[in-house]
């Protein structure tokens, strides 16, 4: 089960900076849309994107949430990617995802195929 803390700026309309590990080690950081289920982090991303390539080579990830308006609520989550939902399931939750921020489904052209990054936590810091 996640943390209350974790779920309660997930599911709300709360930015993410969602961090994952370049080929040589640097740490690359995007900031994102997020979400949540009962015991998972979600990042919906394109499965040819950098931050996937990522994340499919060193599944150590950290995701920062960050309540809108105030900035000074945030909760980090540190863990891994254990798994990659691809298909329907996926294209599904990016146009709920776009609902959730932008009042409409999304828009924009999908380029290879939407994936979503399931983030086990491993540690939780809130603030």
């Amino acid at each position: 089960m996640l943390d209350p803390a974790v779920t309660a700026l997930a599911k709300g309309p709360n930015f993410a900076a969602f961090t994952t590990l370049m080929p040589g080690g640097e740490p690359q950081t995007h900031v994102m849309w997020v979400d949540c289920d009962d015991d998972h982090v979600l990042i919906n991303t394109e499965a040819h994107r950098q931050k996937a390539l990522n994340a499919a080579r060193d599944n150590r990830v950290s995701v920062c949430l960050i309540e809108a308006g105030t900035f000074y609520n945030f909760v980090e989550v540190r863990g891994r990617v254990t798994e990659v939902v691809r298909g329907p399931e996926a294209r599904a939750h990016i146009d709920a995802l776009s609902m959730k921020y932008m009042g409409q489904p999304y828009g924009r052209e999908v380029q290879s195929e939407r994936v979503i990054l399931r983030i086990t936590p491993d540690r939780v810091v809130t603030r």
